[in-house]
């Protein structure tokens, strides 16, 4: 007889989760607006157009209701909010106040991210965050922001995956502002985490009941060969460079090398929830990096690997005990052939795993302008036709809005949406 395949998500909620960035449509002057501007994205996009959510919040906020989503994390953009050093747009602050009320009202919990990436290229001119001392222009648009916000909102993520945008603009150049130091690289890194350390004691000294966290982008690093003594190595350094040391940064306000810690930081605790971005796994093999072979995968060739959900989870709030917020979890899927599965496999890894996973927010809600991706890749419950901003639930979604009602999966839901969904495997 053949297992049940329903489970309980027990005291663990669903939500979804977006950037301003890649959803909100019109112009800001960001970095990523003036870098696909030169046409950098693979698909010559950008985000003016993204899913037009600015002018569409009431409409996104009823699709949201429509679906029994509760609990939302939006970002915000920094470069509207304070288009020029020192001067606040009290229209950009009235929109974003309008927003975080109309969702409100529709019973749905705003998660709201300060920084996704988003540098204004007014901060980003002035060096942004690699620059010593960077930490208080945005610890005075923080202040600004949560003494706006704060009857509207108590849950705040100061910082998105500081780790990707430092290695990506910073390091590898592929992403604004386009450096190419590993130097440069290191200060972003010690100058974000100053940032969110300030920026958290500042959250609590006007809201002392708020739960501020970062979203930390977590992979799993295996070596490719088990047995052999320099992938085990080259695999346990690589996840202390890309995430470890950031992490204990963020979390404890310890530095430890290659960081430096800055002047005036102690170390202590400043994270109310531990937040963790998952998505994939790598295998190390000497200094490289590379996808096991014969493996499932998505539409950017990321290994779908549900147990290193639960595994990172586990290792982390090991280190850093409390509760888990999962800040994002998608995939890129443009047939919408195996999200319903993915899903299932990794809420099934939530739900077995024993930890106090509080949340789980899907990336994303519908489809977006996706970085370097543009509008190429597909992570949406929803799907966007760009053209005409037509938005669709797709099968998915409709799964996604069934495990919310039910909190947690049933017998019929896995056999109407899980059983047919398929994984494809890579070479």
């Amino acid at each position: 007889m053949a297992p049940n395949p329903a489970f309980s998500l027990g005291g663990c909620e669903l939500g979804v989760a977006t950037a301003a960035t890649q959803i909100e449509g019109g112009r800001a002057d960001t970095i990523w607006h003036r870098w696909a501007a030169t046409g950098a994205a693979v698909d010559g996009s950008t985000p003016e157009v993204a899913a037009d959510h600015w002018n569409r919040i009431e409409a996104d906020a009823d699709l949201m209701a429509s679906l029994g989503i509760k609990h939302y994390r939006l970002g915000l953009e920094w470069a509207r909010i304070e288009p020029a050093d020192g001067h606040f747009d009290e229209a950009a602050l009235g929109h974003y106040r309008r927003e975080l009320r109309l969702l409100r009202d529709r019973g749905i919990k705003p998660l709201v991210t300060l920084h996704h990436f988003n540098d204004p290229g007014w901060f980003s001119e002035s060096g942004g965050f690699a620059v010593e001392g960077s930490h208080e222009a945005f610890v005075r648009y923080v202040d600004r922001v949560v003494s706006e916000f704060a009857g509207l909102a108590d849950e705040w993520i100061t910082i998105n995956e500081p780790n990707v945008f430092a290695y990506y603009g910073y390091r590898q150049g592929t992403w604004p502002p386009g450096r190419r130091s590993t130097r440069d690289m290191l200060a972003a890194l010690t100058g974000m985490a100053r940032a969110h350390i300030a920026a958290y004691e500042r959250i609590h000294a006007l809201q002392p009941h708020a739960k501020v966290g970062v979203a930390n982008h977590l992979r799993v690093f295996d070596p490719a060969h088990v047995r052999n003594p320099l992938d085990r190595a080259a695999a346990a350094s690589t996840e202390y460079l890309f995430q470890g040391a950031i992490t204990r940064a963020l979390c404890r306000g310890r530095f430890l090398a290659p960081l430096v810690q800055p002047r005036g930081v102690r170390p202590g605790t400043y994270y109310d929830f531990l937040g963790i971005n998952y998505y994939s796994r790598d295998l190390a093999s000497g200094p490289n990096l590379k996808t096991a072979s014969k493996v499932a995968v998505n539409d950017l060739g990321w290994q779908i690997y549900p147990r290193g959900l639960a595994d990172l989870a586990r290792r982390y709030s090991a280190l850093y005990p409390g509760p888990i917020y999962i800040t994002e979890n998608g995939t890129a899927d443009a047939s919408d052939a195996f999200r319903s599965r993915y899903l299932y496999d990794h809420l099934k890894a939530v739900a077995d795993s024993g930890l106090p996973i509080e949340r789980y927010y899907h990336w994303t809600f519908t489809d977006n302008w996706e970085w370097a991706e543009g509008q190429t890749a597909r992570f949406g419950l929803v799907e966007l036709d760009f053209a005409t901003q037509e938005r669709r639930v797709r099968p998915s979604g409709r799964f996604f809005a069934d495990v919310i009602a039910h909190a947690g999966v049933t017998s019929d839901a896995y056999q109407r949406w899980v059983a047919p969904s398929r994984y494809r495997l890579n070479g």
